[in-house]
């Protein structure tokens, strides 16, 4: 699939900013299932400093400073991109998942200590026994690793409702829990702290989901939105991702942009700031099919 991306950020603060200081993560990243065109960010008012650096976990990151006093803030991405279908896990990620466990635990191969830091607490998610046990069902002896998340995947689809108007940043995840609603971002977090309790590394990842409009609609301009899904890591084979929110496994039409421990590493745009008072914040997010593109890969 090719698709143009367009991702605008809007703040209007009720006083005066005299200086900011930013980092936004809205800059896809280069995968084998997907390439990236250069990308065109315009930043108005106009920063006085600009520029890339990638972070600990390899995501990009544009930093930018404004000297000049303003009232607002807008940022807008736009990429032309690629993707292909993800390669689908191999048989040696059939292994028993209690045996996968010990091998994540304590493998030296470089697959499985660059994963083990996903096993641990993070700053949106801590280990729980609760966890674990809404984990278990999915998780019988002798099951392969493979099976049980993709179980995982289905259960959490099945039993939490998407409501948009339920949580914050700020709502715990034993609140997701119990009242079973949340979104994408709260999917995400839950399944990844049911699956560090078990003690299996699950890392956060950020991006886009191309979202069709209903039969004999006009796709609106702005309506997409980011979205939050997950990768489990199967020792010989790598990350699988996984997409609670929907029940799937992400394809083509999931755009990655990071990841990290979880949504801490990956805000789209943070920063400080002198002045401003309170604010409002608009987003507006285009994934935009070109079905008559010609693919890179061809």
């Amino acid at each position: 699939m090719i698709y143009r991306l367009r991702h605008t950020t809007r703040y209007t603060y009720s006083a005066p900013v005299t200086l900011c200081h930013n980092e936004a993560r809205m800059l896809p990243r280069e995968l084998p299932w997907q390439h990236c065109e250069a990308s065109q960010v315009a930043i108005e008012p106009r920063p006085a400093a600009c520029s890339e650096r990638r972070d600990f976990f390899g995501n990009r990151v544009l930093y930018f400073a404004i000297q000049d006093i303003h009232s607002g803030l807008e940022v807008t991405v736009r990429t032309r991109l690629e993707t292909l279908p993800r390669p689908a896990p191999s048989m040696t990620a059939a292994g028993d998942w209690q045996a996968d466990r010990e091998a994540q635990a304590h493998g030296v191969d470089g697959g499985c200590l660059a994963a083990r830091q996903f096993r641990l607490d993070s700053p949106f998610i801590r280990r729980h026994s609760r966890l674990a046990a809404y984990a278990e069902p999915s998780f019988p002896p002798g099951r392969s690793l493979l099976d049980a998340v993709l179980d995982l995947n289905r259960r959490i689809h099945a039993d939490f409702t998407y409501d948009a108007a339920f949580t914050t940043l700020a709502t715990p995840l034993m609140d997701v829990l119990d009242e079973r609603r949340g979104v994408c971002q709260d999917f995400a977090h839950l399944a990844i702290g049911c699956l560090r309790s078990l003690g299996l590394a699950a890392r956060y990842v950020s991006g886009y989901l191309e979202t069709l409009p209903p039969p004999g609609q006009a796709r609106l301009v702005g309506a997409d939105a980011s979205h939050a899904w997950l990768a489990v890591f199967l020792p010989g084979w790598g990350w699988l991702e996984i997409d609670p929110t929907n029940g799937s496994v992400p394809g083509e039409q999931h755009i990655v942009v990071g990841w990290g421990r979880d949504y801490a590493d990956v805000p789209p745009l943070s920063g400080v700031m002198s002045g401003g008072g309170e604010h409002t914040l608009d987003v507006a997010v285009d994934v935009i099919p070109e079905p008559n593109a010609a693919p890179r890969s061809a």
